[in-house]
């Protein structure tokens, strides 16, 4: 089939260049429509529970991760000046389209009694204007005096102030956020240079945008990266423009082609799919440097252009072929997480890698096609001395040593065992931004002055009509609180029963101490004024539902981890279930916070069901290419240890399992695999040249192969170190995991492979091996040169 495949390619070289010339413009134009996500990442299914119990919330109480928050410490933050122009901003933001609400101390309400009309009445503590120091002083005293704004809205013990501002639903998953948050930032800090003030931000709005934005710049560092590393390795391989600019040309294709690619799926740059257009250079190189070689060994065997491009196709095509589809098995795999981010990244990565190979077998030889044959000097590195060096010592090792390797090996899975029952796995919202970024450390502010930002929501449903509202309720409601105070991974709780307590106060003319739970007379009084209270929903509707059957209690939370969270969640629940048992009362645990933990930890388990699922199907594929069972197991092996040194290396140095560090596994077996097809599809052509003789096989194979294994290998290990560089964490560990494993993965196909060959020999060695899928072609076979003459 390949010969076909060859002839086809050559003869209709100039159509082939036309049609990819005109996919490539068409894809160029979907790319130049391709937007950056702003959308919250969904991790859970849309049938979980959780999920549901999230969206169950929304309806009833409104989007709960909508909201900007705004610190700073200043201990004369009273000043008259100062503060007139607090206010001032305050309703500057407050005036700005998208914004739907601004709350600051100064924009607190007092809640007044009309002893005359027996009603409620509000009023604001702070006027537009404030004249004198005494006046602003004398309103700072009653705004104090108003517990319930109290560690809510300011943080009296250490001078600390907040501004909570709702950005509007709407927007929240929309390019627009960027542009209102960047507005927010940049009228807050003209107030703070007046002022010489340091300003604090965070919430998921913020956190979101930022990371947005992050992701956009390294999106374009990466591939700039990508493309000066695997060219400058190139040209130190092959010391040759042409072997340089032709397969960057390929894997630059292949980059518009991925971006043009998620513009027709619908997608958008997310942290994951942002990586494609860069991994793609790096996984693409590779099948160019084993072209190049074949071409380069070719031609130098007999000096005959066209009959060496024709066997880089007949020859290699078939196994760079697998070694892509083994690759983008891997990459498939994520399809089945049921997180969208990771589906789109599996299906837009995968796809491409095939796409990459096409386009690698394709232009690779008709570029060649097209230009002189290779001069002796281009051919120079298949006889590089410290390369024939390395292979020749590699090969004694092997025929000599295995006991050693084989110790070696033994020990490095000791060790490797050890150091996975060391891992742990963990979450954290902002975990992959470094301690010293400033979202981390203004995050980080908030968790010590306010006990966080992360939203956690407690419904409570009653399962009668106004049955959040009585008495009964008000006291489990506060017994609930005071044992959600006993946490310090969380702020002040804040529910129905705070603003009861509210209401008490101002009915006994804001008397600070009548700040407490009513008692049955008091709600009674209270409620025959709240009956009159004009603006009674905006006070009640933010902590029960329409009916007053279901109540509401909120509170925010630091950033633990995953880890603290489920003891937490456990603990918490638990206490729910004291105050409201089962048998009476319906209660749901959620927010922001708890997707996330629950999302995290269900995308691990998932991430590890595609890494099980990754070997299996590799391992079926490589079962069809060699028809041996035992071939199997013996190829899979060296491949395997690798994912163990991995695993023992983030247990012995504390990198967690987590959503970014468990896609290493996955992406390493599938690269990892491709060298050990190269060498397994060698060593049988060898077996058949060399008549069942299996030393000479391996050697031969170890000679053919070697080179262009440590080549791409070196490609694979610098290309994804450029991840490094990245200011997340988990890219930063995907890079330095990844490199590490295809490192040790291309020394265990180099030497525990060979020497398991040579060790078990016609043990595995079967007949059936010598009769799979890809096809032995002589070497010294005739070739009808005219046959293959190019159509110009």
């Amino acid at each position: 089939m390949w010969r076909i495949v060859a002839r086809v390619i050559l003869r209709k070289r100039v159509w082939f260049l036309v049609a990819i010339a005109l996919i490539t413009i068409f894809m160029a134009y979907q790319a130049s429509f391709i937007s950056m996500s702003y959308r919250h990442v969904q991790m859970l299914p849309e049938k979980d529970t959780a999920y549901l119990d999230y969206q169950y919330s929304k309806k009833l109480f409104g989007e709960q991760a909508n909201i900007f928050v705004i610190g700073v410490k200043d201990t004369n933050f009273f000043q008259l000046k100062k503060f007139n122009d607090w206010i001032s901003l305050n309703d500057t933001i407050k005036q700005m389209s998208c914004i739907d609400d601004v709350v600051s101390i100064a924009q607190i309400i007092n809640i007044n009694k009309n002893s005359k009309e027996k009603k409620f009445e509000l009023s604001p503590v702070f006027p537009k204007h404030i004249n004198t120091q005494e006046e602003l002083d004398s309103l700072v005293r009653v705004a104090k005096s108003l517990p319930f704004y109290k560690n809510l809205l300011y943080n009296d013990t250490n001078s600390v102030y907040l501004m909570a501002v709702s950005v509007s639903p709407e927007k929240l998953n929309t390019e627009e956020r960027v542009e209102i948050v960047e507005d927010l930032v940049k009228k807050i800090e003209q107030y703070g240079e007046k002022y010489n003030l340091k300003f604090h931000y965070s919430g998921l709005p913020y956190i979101r945008t930022a990371v947005s934005n992050k992701v956009k710049k390294e999106l374009y560092m990466f591939l700039v990266l990508a493309f000066l590393v695997c060219a400058f390795i190139l040209y130190l391989f092959f010391r040759s423009f042409k072997a340089v600019f032709f397969p960057m040309l390929v894997v630059g294709i292949g980059v518009i082609w991925s971006m043009g690619s998620i513009v027709l799926f619908g997608y958008e740059i997310t942290i994951l799919t942002g990586m494609i257009p860069p991994l793609l250079i790096v996984i693409g190189v590779p099948n160019s440097i084993f072209m190049l070689n074949k071409y380069y060994s070719e031609y130098k065997r007999h000096g005959n252009k066209i009959k060496a491009l024709q066997r880089v196709i007949q020859k290699t095509g078939n196994a760079i072929f697998l070694t892509n589809l083994t690759t983008a098995s891997g990459f498939a795999t994520f399809i089945i997480t049921s997180s969208s981010i990771l589906t789109e990244f599996g299906i837009i990565a995968s796809l491409n890698i095939i796409g990459v190979f096409v386009l690698s077998l394709l232009l690779i030889p008709i570029f060649f096609s097209f230009f002189d044959p290779p001069k002796a000097r281009h051919t120079k590195h298949l006889d590089n001395k410290r390369v024939s060096f390395l292979i020749n010592n590699l090969i004694n090792v092997t025929l000599n040593h295995r006991t050693f390797i084989y110790i070696v090996f033994a020990i490095i899975i000791g060790l490797g065992i050890c150091g996975i029952n060391l891992m742990k796995s963990t979450g954290y919202i902002v975990d992959d931004l470094p301690q010293d970024d400033p979202i981390y450390q203004d995050l980080g502010f908030f968790e010590k002055h306010f006990g966080g930002v992360m939203p956690l929501e407690i419904l409570i449903d009653t399962k009668k009509k106004k049955g959040a509202i009585n008495t009964k309720t008000f006291k489990k409601i506060e017994k609930l609180e005071k044992a959600l105070r006993k946490y310090p991974e969380l702020s002040r709780p804040i529910s129905m029963i705070d603003a009861m307590k509210f209401l008490r106060q101002a009915f006994y003319k804001g008397n600070p101490r009548k700040y407490s739970l009513p008692n049955n007379m008091d709600k009674n009084f209270i409620m025959a004024y709240a009956s009159k209270f004009k603006d009674k929903g905006n006070l009640i509707n933010a902590y029960v539902d329409s009916t007053h059957q279901i109540a509401r209690v909120s509170v925010q939370m630091k950033d633990i981890g995953t880890d603290k969270m489920k003891l937490l969640d456990e603990k918490i629940q638990a206490d729910i279930n004291t105050i409201f048992p089962p048998s009476k009362y319906n209660t749901i645990l959620t927010g922001t916070s708890i997707i996330f933990f629950k999302g995290t930890r269900y995308l691990i388990k998932n991430l590890f069901v595609s890494l099980l699922l990754a070997i299996i199907i590799i391992a079926l594929i490589m079962s069809w290419m060699f028809a041996s069972f035992r071939m199997v197991i013996v190829s899979l092996i060296p491949n395997l240890i690798p994912l163990l040194l991995t695993g023992a290396l983030m247990g012995y140095f504390g990198i967690p399992i987590k959503p970014s560090t468990i896609l290493v596994f996955s992406v390493s077996f599938g690269i990892s695999v491709d060298d050990t097809i190269h060498f397994l599809a060698k060593y049988r052509q060898e077996l058949e040249v060399h008549e069942w003789d299996i030393k000479k096989s391996v050697i031969g194979a170890l000679k053919e192969t070697g080179v262009s294994m440590m080549y791409t290998s070196i490609v694979l290990f610098f290309g994804f170190a450029i991840f490094i560089a990245s200011s997340f964490g988990g890219t930063a560990a995907l890079g330095m995991l990844v490199s590490i494993t295809l490192l040790f993965a291309m020394l265990s196909n180099l030497i525990l492979l060979p020497s398991l060959l040579l060790t078990l020999e016609r043990r595995i060695t079967t007949k059936a091996f010598a009769e799979p899928l890809i096809q032995i072609f002589d070497e010294e076979e005739d070739i009808d040169i005219e046959s293959l003459r190019i159509i110009k």
